[in-house]
């Protein structure tokens, strides 16, 4: 080693220092690091170390992994150095500790017994090195093996301890509040310490609180008015001034505390006024600290209740931050201007002429925080000033993130206080054309709509202008070179809808326009399928008009192009644009309409046009669809639904297997039935259950028997796997009424009318040698409309999409309602993908005591929420039909099920046919509680499950539908 250094370190570890700070380069610091790391590595490992020693390695280390280097060989023996008696050594190891691990390594096991033993030291800064390295190293499952001593350090007799005891509180809330819940009380009881340091070091944790529960703390509003008022006295020791101010991080968090308690809360904030206006008169505005205190005064009056006397002071502070020539102060001011105009917009008319100097600033912080205030003051009056401004500013940035912020903020405006439409089309072009692709698709969807729907008024006229104007202009913009792509997709449907229209333009001319903008974006695939969509418009348009179609060379080469794509999109787009070219008049007009794109259009979701084929086929002796999950075989008898019967021998069987039976060489005639036989069908009766099971109407007569057993004696009790089961979402036993669904509701942007109002600002702070473009500027920012500009403002109209408006829905049709059907209690449409384990099972029971007295067949309609409706889990509840209405997407009528145990056969109700019409009459299947043999229920009961193992009765489960719409 060499000799002794400075501050009792060796030379090699001054020179180590020296070195790192004079090297040039990152890899000349590499060097050094590595080289020592090598060194470390042979010497840390030398038996017998002296301490001295092995503290210097230890803060070695340090340096090595503060400049990014592994030093993961020394981590063992920085946590040996905690176990050290000597208070500098303990204390280096902490230090190193702290450092080196995070609270979930694997060598803090190691050090949780010496914290312990370090928390329970006679010598209180032992104790305030153990609980620093609580707050840095204990994690959430070792928070409770620390815990009981930190409380109790809370009343230790040194104030050093007891604060840091509440900062180690605070960080094990911090962690898992569910740690400390019980523990909050500690918290009030510190507020009220001598020292000020703990007091102040309870204001963290307790503003934590108070942000997560103000009410609950309602009471301290007092206390804290108290304490504030005191520290501003200036009654706390010399030592906690700063820059002459008193404390001032301590009235900093309390001025934050008292805008949470005091907020919307009249009676707390009149307390508060008089300490407040007091802290603003005192603040020293000369230093930063004083600065600092100023804009928490001014925030926290932004918070609290208003008054008129602290608004005023608030306005003079903020006066002196926009006055000042600081561009930090400026900000300030700003920011504090742009909270106090919520509750007054007035103030933001005394310093307009400060705004438009921070508008102008070449500071870019400055201006993109004067753009903020300009966005929360923005009103129909001054929307179009405001809204040009921002456009001009994204021409001159290059960052895309802000960029695409003040974009939205562009368009945001632009929706909620356009003047008119034609203004919202231009404002929107230049966003698109300066923002790009930065901007969100809803936007281009939004301006179609626009245009689509005009003024939302009778005034025709208006609307065919409005569009005209759109063709214009889009034709005008479709030259300039680096047009984004929504923003083409957006010109080429406008084109398409309304190139034609006003006859302005012929179709030859639009088709060019369009196919040469196809062809200079060759790469975008969507700007293609636009185009192509145009053409087909256009071409439709000119049939349906009874004009020849003469397709242009360009427009044919690029319709064969998109032939032979790769894209089956655009074949098929360009396969539909040929066939509609080849048809007559009359078809095209009926295909497409028109100015017909906000037309609602009616979906048969369950093509009911087929029903006619279907049943001729089936007449024909066609084989049913089965659906996919019954074609498995994974679903329980009790989920399956009465349904046209399919001869046995030719369908899929779906029932257990049935027991081996005993061979027997003859068969004697039938004895008569005893109560521990299965009683053998007959065919004819079998065939007469099949007939009334299967009747036109799908109804069972309730003039049979009522009650049917099984008899399961000497039968083995075993059971297949369960299978899954649903009890929630639950269905209704009663019919399931479809009911068509209502067309779809369109949603007119409406316009905001808000009344303009007449302002002037203070002239006596404008001066002579003020620029009158400022002037001007000013006046259209701040000042109000005329009455006549309100009169107009008032009377225009004007219909703008908003960007909160709900999309139109698509109303869909769904089958014929059921007649005398009752209508399903919505329920939440259940999750198809969730096959876990069932979410509620029933009591232990044998399963085959269960299915004793299982069926009981009778006519009628059960109503929802009937209490004789038996209930059990239903897993085909999942897919029963849902029709959703237009107004209503997201409520499912579904047929609901219960939780009970004693029925698994339940909600087999109103079963449709395949055609997808109810049958207007309910099979109900309930338990009996009474029983005994009977032989013709046993017969009822058989041939019915023999025909529900047959064929059994589900619908085909939508499960695709929300996926493909």
């Amino acid at each position: 080693m060499g000799s002794q250094g400075g501050f009792g370190q060796s030379k090699e570890f001054l020179d180590l220092i020296k070195s790192i700070g004079e090297a040039r380069s990152k890899a000349e610091e590499d060097r050094i690091v590595i080289n020592e790391i090598d060194i470390l590595k042979k010497r840390i490992i030398e038996p017998d170390i002296p301490k001295r020693k092995m503290k210097e390695y230890i803060m070695r280390l340090v340096y090595v992994e503060m400049l990014g280097h592994d030093a993961s060989f020394g981590y063992i023996h920085a946590v040996k150095m905690t176990h050290d008696d000597n208070l500098h050594l303990k204390r280096t190891g902490y230090l190193a500790v702290t450092l080196f691990l995070n609270e979930d390594h694997d060598l803090i096991i190691l050090i949780v017994n010496t914290i312990q033993k370090d928390l329970k030291s006679d010598n209180y800064l032992v104790v305030c090195t153990a609980l620093n390295a609580v707050c840095k190293l204990i994690n959430e499952e070792t928070i409770p093996a620390v815990l009981p001593q930190v409380v109790d350090l809370l009343g230790h007799t040194k104030e050093a301890v007891r604060k840091k005891a509440v900062m180690a509180l605070h960080r094990f809330y911090q962690k898992s509040p569910s740690s400390v819940s019980h523990l909050v009380s500690n918290f009030r009881k510190r507020l009220c310490d001598n020292d000020p340091g703990v007091m102040g070091s309870t204001l963290c944790p307790l503003y934590d609180l108070i942000s997560a529960d103000v009410n609950s703390y309602k009471d301290l509003v007092v206390s804290f008015v108290s304490i504030l008022k005191q520290v501003a006295e200036r009654r706390l020791p010399k030592s906690y001034d700063y820059h002459q101010m008193p404390a001032p991080f301590i009235q900093i968090k309390l001025l934050k505390i008292l805008a949470l308690l005091g907020s919307g809360d009249k009676k707390a904030s009149e307390q508060m006024y008089t300490i407040v206006g007091d802290i603003m008169r005192k603040s020293d505005s000369s230093s930063n600290i004083g600065n600092a205190i100023l804009y928490e005064c001014i925030c926290c009056v932004s918070s609290i209740h208003p008054n008129p006397k602290v608004l005023e002071s608030a306005a003079e502070a903020v006066a002196k931050f926009l006055q000042n020539d600081s561009h930090n102060l400026k900000y300030l001011g700003i920011d504090a201007l742009g909270r106090l105009i919520k509750i007054s917009a007035e103030i933001a008319e005394q310093h307009q002429l400060a705004v438009i100097d921070c508008l102008e600033d070449p500071d870019d912080t400055l201006k993109r925080k004067t753009f903020e205030l300009l966005y929360k003051m923005t009103k129909p009056s001054n929307v179009e000033v405001i809204v040009d401004r921002m456009i001009d500013y994204t021409m001159s940035i290059n960052d895309s993130h802000y960029k695409t912020e003040i974009a939205s903020r562009c368009v945001e405006l632009a929706e909620q206080f356009a003047p008119s439409n034609q203004w919202f089309i231009q404002t929107m072009n230049k966003v698109f054309e300066h923002a790009g692709d930065l901007v969100n698709l809803k936007v281009a969807h939004n301006l179609m709509r626009l245009i689509a729907e005009g003024f939302g008024e009778e005034d025709d006229t208006a609307d065919s202008q409005l569009r005209s104007s759109a063709v214009e202009s889009y034709l005008r913009i479709m030259g300039e070179p680096k047009l984004p792509s929504a923003f083409l997709q957006v010109i080429c449907w406008v084109l398409g809808e309304y190139g034609t229209a006003d006859g302005n333009y012929s179709a030859s001319y639009i088709t060019g326009k369009i196919s040469d903008n196809a062809e200079a974006h060759s790469t975008d695939d969507m700007v293609k399928a636009y185009a192509v969509s145009a053409l087909t418009k256009v071409y439709s348009f000119e049939i349906a008009a009874g004009r020849k179609v003469d397709m242009l060379p360009e427009c044919q080469s690029f319709i064969e192009e998109l032939l032979a794509s790769n894209s089956t999109d655009l074949q098929q787009r360009a396969y539909e644009l040929q066939s509609v070219v080849g048809l007559d008049a009359r078809a095209v007009e009926s295909i497409i309409p028109m100015d017909a794109s906000c037309e609602d259009i009616e979906v048969d979701r369950e093509l009911s046009f087929l029903n006619g084929y279907v049943q001729e086929s089936l007449n024909k002796g066609a084989q049913p669809y089965i659906p996919e999950n019954e074609r498995s075989g994974a679903l329980s008898i009790s989920n399956f639904r009465i349904e046209e019967h399919v001869s046995s021998g030719h369908s899929l069987r779906f029932e257990a297997y049935e027991l081996p039976k005993p061979s027997v060489p003859s068969r004697p005639p039938m004895p008569p039935v005893s109560s521990t036989e299965l009683v053998h069908v007959p065919e004819s009766t079998h065939h007469r259950e099949f007939h009334e099971a299967v009747a036109p109407k799908l109804s069972v007569s309730g003039t049979g028997s009522s009650e049917i057993k099984l008899r399961l004696d000497c039968v083995q009790k075993k059971w297949g796997k369960q299978t899954y089961s649903s009890s929630s979402p639950s269905t209704s036993d009663s019919d399931t009424h479809k009911t068509q669904n209502g067309a779809t509701h369109r949603d007119v942007p409406s316009s905001l009318s808000s009344k303009a109002r007449d302002v002037s600002y203070d002239s006596r702070r404008q001066h002579e040698d003020i620029n009158p473009e400022k002037q001007k500027l000013a006046a259209s920012l701040f000042g109000g409309a005329s009455k006549s500009e309100k009169r107009s403002a008032a009377g225009h109209k004007a219909s703008r999409p908003n960007s909160h408006t709900t999309e139109k829905s698509h109303a869909e049709k769904s089958g014929p309602s059921d007649v005398g059907a009752v209508k399903a209690s919505p329920q939440p449409p259940p999750d198809l993908l969730d096959m876990g384990e069932p979410t509620s099972i029933s009591t232990v029971v044998d399963p085959f005591k269960q299915l004793e007295g299982l069926l009981d067949l009778n006519e009628g309609t059960t109503a929802p929420g009937s209490s004789s409706a038996a209930k059990a889990p239903d897993f085909m509840s999942l897919y029963g039909d849902t029709s959703f209405s237009g107004q209503n997407m997201g409520t499912a009528n579904l047929l609901s099920t219960g939780s009970g145990d004693a029925n698994l056969i339940s909600g087999i109700s109103h079963a449709p046919d395949r055609n997808g019409h109810g049958t207007g009459s309910t099979v109900t299947l309930t338990t009996q509680l009474s029983k005994g043999p009977n032989t013709k229920e046993a017969l009822e009961k058989d041939a019915l499950v023999r025909q529900m193992g047959v064929t059994p009765a589900t619908q085909n489960p939508n499960l695709f539908k929300d996926l493909l719409g």
